[in-house]
């Protein structure tokens, strides 16, 4: 992991802001879903990208039925 000399302080809130500059390097947008995970005691934002309920693929998902499906499957499945 490589550090970034930058450090920022948790409010009242539990909140903390991410840097612009750190933003727009990971293109993480205003509105932008975050996950959360926790490695021993580290603790590890990553961009939140849906993925397909079938094969997990991130790339060229579409929201189906409340779910999300990947072309590859939509075109295994026979078109949606």
């Amino acid at each position: 992991m490589k550090s970034t000399g930058i450090v920022r302080k948790v409010d009242e809130l539990g909140r903390i802001v991410l840097p612009i500059e750190l933003r727009r390097t990971l293109d993480i947008e205003v509105k932008d879903a975050l996950e959360i995970y926790v490695d021993g005691n580290q603790i590890v934002l990553k961009k939140y990208e849906p993925a397909c309920v079938f094969c997990g693929n991130a790339k060229d998902v579409t929201h189906y039925k409340g779910k999300n499906v990947c072309a590859n499957c939509i075109r295994e499945i026979g078109g949606l």
